[in-house]
């Protein structure tokens, strides 16, 4: 695991204070439940890697109701392409551009809307959808479901058809980026290996490279399938559907929802709230609750 994933060391403890500014403030009750939440202990275990800062996002409150998608750079503001611009409201030609550097010509960061964290990727699918499938062509793959027992949970396309919203906009996806796992938080390529490398297979497969990483427990998700699948609320056990991406390896039962998104004229990333059969896709987030 040493070679294999480059880390940076943690933080020391004076080092890291999170400071949010009003926009996206947090108490400390809210900092338990979506900082550490249930897998803190493991979290603090597991950071010889990205410290507490680099992936530490804010929670609920302060940012609610505001409907942009801002960059989350906290401790990565040196490394990330995206560090100069944390806070700053998601464009999708910062993506763009980002992506010409790429030989996949994906991009990707990390993110926070409405108080939540989240990963935004750039997917090329409007350019590779109508060429043969090759390697380092990305697009937008639908695809069966499968739930954490195996069973059939139902296709993408099913979801799409009640409501056409939900397919990725203008080439951009947005997930939320809490794992399936322990609610740790994934994101674009936080560290350097296999899983994460600028590569691209077809079919969701864990082989190729340009993966959502979960640096607790090494969970990967592939943003560019998508899927169909199932999980409960946390807080009263019920099952729901949702479509998301598809886990692709880890302890991860299952893949990450979707948050659709809406591109504004001026470019801007807005989240958008949808209801499918009387459920609003934030009850697809309630897993981590």
């Amino acid at each position: 695991m040493a070679k294999e994933f480059n880390l940076r060391p943690a933080p020391q403890e004076d080092d890291w204070s999170p400071d949010f500014d009003s926009a996206t403030s947090m108490n400390r009750r809210q900092f338990m439940r979506y900082g550490f939440n249930t897998a803190a202990g493991i979290l603090a275990a597991s950071l010889g890697a990205l410290g507490f800062a680099t992936i530490l996002m804010p929670g609920g409150g302060g940012s609610e109701g505001d409907s942009a998608v801002k960059y989350w750079a906290k401790g990565r503001e040196d490394t990330a392409w995206y560090g100069a611009m944390h806070l700053q409201e998601m464009k999708k030609d910062d993506f763009v551009a980002q992506a010409s550097n790429a030989k996949t010509g994906t991009s990707g960061a990390s993110g926070v809307w409405q108080g939540l964290p989240v990963t935004v990727s750039y997917i090329p699918n409007s350019q590779n959808a109508g060429t043969p499938v090759v390697d380092n062509k990305p697009r937008f793959q639908t695809a069966e479901g499968y739930d954490a027992t195996g069973k059939y949970v139902g296709h993408f396309e099913d979801l799409v058809e009640k409501e056409p919203l939900i397919f990725p906009d203008s080439d951009i996806v947005m997930i939320f980026s809490r794992c399936t796992h322990l609610c740790c938080i994934p994101g674009w390529q936080l560290v350097d290996n296999t899983f994460t490398e600028d590569h691209w297979s077809a079919g969701g497969t864990d082989s190729g490279g340009t993966k959502l990483f979960c640096i607790c427990h090494s969970s990967r998700f592939d943003p560019t399938m998508l899927e169909m699948n199932s999980n409960r609320n946390r807080a009263n056990g019920q099952l729901f559907k949702y479509a998301g991406i598809r886990r692709s390896g880890g302890p991860a039962p299952v893949g990450l929802p979707l948050i659709p998104v809406i591109i504004n004229s001026d470019g801007t990333i807005e989240g958008n709230v949808l209801t499918i059969d009387g459920v609003s896709t934030l009850d697809w987030l309630t897993y981590c609750d």
